[in-house]
């Protein structure tokens, strides 16, 4: 039986406001968010957006290491429709700094071609085409160095919506990230998925969503990023999600992959209270008593 000291739990630099997006808020430094995924008994990272962490590999796993952090890998948008644009060579420099941080996963979303997550163009058959073989590509590369890819479903990019997802899991080898808060919002059902699917499914970013915000960014009433900036995402097990069945049903199906608390966060200014970080010690909290009620159960 899974115990929560069997499970693997990673924090993400977004549960703090550091995105990749220009304009998306203040950006906490590096420092602060490292100590604070410490001292809330977190032991691995997502490395954040370019620049957020040192991009030399050695440097980087000498930046963990000074806060007692495993590098899972991290979150990588690119572009992967466009037929004279060739992906695999630009993922090249990051493979290796996960090779030296010791890290496992390179999570792909398959990027626009403009910033920002609020407007996405419609593809071709031809662009579709193009998208399914550079995933299977890209996951051939990273599986050459020892990294393990997989393509995250998510708001404002070209794999948003439930019918696109499934045009993944049938026309791609590649394994899904589950986030449960951008498939709730692109129209899957995250519980579903897991049912139906959970051998595809190797890497994990739960979020917590309140699902009136998320109707109004589905209606077009808000964009993704304003229904963010209102707290879209709350602390797991507070939202509509229903994070403990999902994570249940993972287990169940023999989930070995990382867990990664990650609450999107806009902030306007450097917190001069506690900050994200309140919300991320109660999500770690959350997802451990799911798991001790398991163990609880079976005695």
């Amino acid at each position: 039986m899974t115990t929560t000291t069997d499970i693997r739990i990673a924090g993400a630099p977004i549960s703090w406001g550091v995105c990749e997006v220009p304009g998306w808020g203040y950006q906490i430094d590096n420092d602060r968010v490292l100590t604070e995924m410490r001292d809330a008994g977190l032991t691995a990272t997502e490395v954040g957006p370019e620049g957020f962490l040192p991009a030399d590999p050695n440097e980087l796993a000498a930046t963990l290491d000074k806060y007692s952090l495993k590098s899972v890998g991290g979150f990588a948008p690119v572009l992967l429709h466009h037929a004279n644009h060739d992906p695999v060579p630009g993922i090249a420099p990051l493979l290796d700094a996960f090779i030296a941080s010791r890290a496992e996963v390179l999570v792909l979303a398959a990027a626009t071609g403009s910033d920002g997550y609020d407007s996405r163009p419609e593809l071709d058959d031809a662009q579709w085409d193009t998208l399914l073989q550079n995933l299977d590509r890209l996951q051939a590369a990273a599986a050459e160095r020892g990294i393990r890819a997989v393509l995250h479903p998510h708001v404002g990019t070209m794999i948003e919506k439930r019918d696109e997802v499934y045009r993944v899991l049938n026309g791609s080898s590649i394994p899904l990230c589950l986030d449960t808060g951008h498939l709730l919002i692109g129209g899957t059902n995250p519980l579903e998925l897991v049912e139906a699917h959970a051998s595809r499914i190797t890497h994990a970013h739960l979020k917590d969503v309140d699902a009136a915000l998320a109707a109004r960014v589905q209606s077009g009433e808000l964009t993704y990023t304003e229904a963010v900036a209102q707290g879209m995402y709350t602390p797991l097990g507070t939202g509509d999600v229903g994070i403990g069945k999902i994570v249940n049903e993972l287990l169940d199906a023999g989930f070995d992959g990382w867990f990664v608390l990650e609450q999107d966060t806009i902030l306007a200014e450097e917190p001069t209270d506690a900050g994200p970080v309140t919300d991320v010690i109660a999500s770690v909290a959350y997802l451990r008593s799911v798991v001790d009620a398991r163990v609880s159960s079976t005695v």
